[in-house]
């Protein structure tokens, strides 16, 4: 079992804790970068927003891409985690057609065995980000 991050926080009765990290977008509503319940880690949907300046990214959804997965990585890394240990995403994009370049990119952080994955096309996306992806991580 590994020893839990100092940013960490747990509620009164230890079932469920919160995990923040500075290298991605601080939550901007009653959420968490992350939480932990059990043996699972639940990371909140990431839009391709810098965390030094609060301003999407410039580009396309390749740029956009890139981006969600640098912020889902920080949080990952802040719960002691890495992309080897996500078990599903789900990926919203505000556009089907481009799945093909978000795949792409996606592909470059994960290694067989893939996660399971649900992907969709959704009418807006917050600060009309071309993609939002969440996911979920084995703490075992």
């Amino acid at each position: 079992m590994h020893a839990l991050p100092a940013q960490w926080q747990g509620n009164e009765s230890g079932v469920k804790q919160a995990i923040s990290s500075a290298g991605a977008p601080k939550a901007i509503g009653p959420y968490s970068q992350a939480v932990r319940a059990g043996q699972l880690l639940f990371l909140s949907g990431q839009v391709a927003l810098d965390p030094a300046t609060g301003q999407m990214v410039e580009g396309g959804v390749t740029e956009q891409t890139r981006r969600v997965f640098e912020n889902l990585g920080a949080v990952l890394t802040a719960a002691g985690r890495s992309f080897a240990d996500v078990v599903r995403t789900t990926v919203f994009l505000a556009d089907m057609n481009d799945f093909a370049a978000m795949n792409e990119v996606y592909g470059q952080y994960f290694k067989e065995p893939y996660p399971a994955r649900a992907t969709v096309q959704v009418a807006r996306l917050p600060r009309d980000a071309r993609v939002e992806i969440d996911l979920i991580a084995s703490l075992e």
